[in-house]
């Protein structure tokens, strides 16, 4: 049996650390890391062992990090200026999102795509259905679900690099 106390005193920094070079920013990395070890504490019955404790704490605390950004993205309104966005949340896909030309630009890419990859990806994207639950609206596989969704997103990646070169 774990105790969770001694693993909070020993691998806090390490997933602070972690989480912080996810964000980009303390704050979200303190209330990430806490919020890991409150799940942590809660879920400690279901922890196997069959893996190192950091690495579990890790999974966890990036599961949290990904939650808050996709709530961020819920709440952050397309119009607003990249100044309201908290440090960090500008780094990789959330960047492209975050430009009104570039969701547009998206939107036609996402247009003109085929079925049945528009559909997978609007409701993996838009819907936030998992790969699973894709696979069954289809009565296929998740495993064809989540092929599927990474060829329509792909495409779009394709259809959207004319669109970047012309900026």
């Amino acid at each position: 049996m774990i105790d969770i106390e001694a693993a909070f005193v020993e691998h806090f920094s390490y997933v602070y650390l972690y989480i912080r070079k996810l964000s980009h920013n303390e704050a979200i990395a303190e209330e990430i890391t806490s919020e890991t070890f409150f799940k942590a504490l809660s879920a400690i019955d279901s922890f196997r062992e069959d893996c190192d404790i950091r690495v579990w704490l890790c999974q966890i605390a990036k599961n949290c990090y990904f939650t808050h950004v996709k709530k961020l993205q819920r709440e952050q309104p397309l119009e607003s200026s990249d100044a309201d966005v908290p440090d960090g949340l500008l780094s990789g896909p959330m960047e492209a999102v975050l430009s009104k030309e570039t969701v547009t630009e998206i939107q036609r890419s996402l247009h003109g795509l085929d079925e049945p990859y528009k559909e997978v990806f609007m409701w993996r994207t838009l819907g936030e259905l998992s790969f699973k639950q894709i696979g069954a609206l289809f009565g296929k596989t998740e495993n064809w679900a989540c092929v599927t969704y990474h060829r329509a997103r792909k495409k779009i990646q394709e259809g959207m690099e004319g669109f970047n070169n012309e900026k």
